[in-house]
């Protein structure tokens, strides 16, 4: 079944704001969008994803002792 490119939705009040319920067939994945606006348009779409030390942040320090790793010293080199 081919998407529609457009829909006719209903605008409702949630408290002191407008809202929209995004029809199944424009659903995205995520718990949060980006909303702007272009002109008398409104164009939402999901977040882009984190960036890889914004996700590093989010993680916990191991609680894991560790041995060491010899790091010895590189031999000489002539050249």
């Amino acid at each position: 079944m081919p998407m529609s490119t457009e829909r006719r939705v209903k605008i409702f009040r949630s408290g002191v704001s407008q809202a929209v319920q995004i029809p199944k067939e424009f659903e995205f994945s995520g718990e949060e969008a980006v909303m702007r606006k272009k002109g008398n348009c409104l164009i939402i779409g999901p977040t882009a994803a984190p960036s890889l030390v914004a996700l590093l942040k989010t993680l916990k320090p191991l609680e894991e002792d560790f041995e060491d790793i010899p790091d010895p010293e590189p031999e000489p080199v002539d050249l």
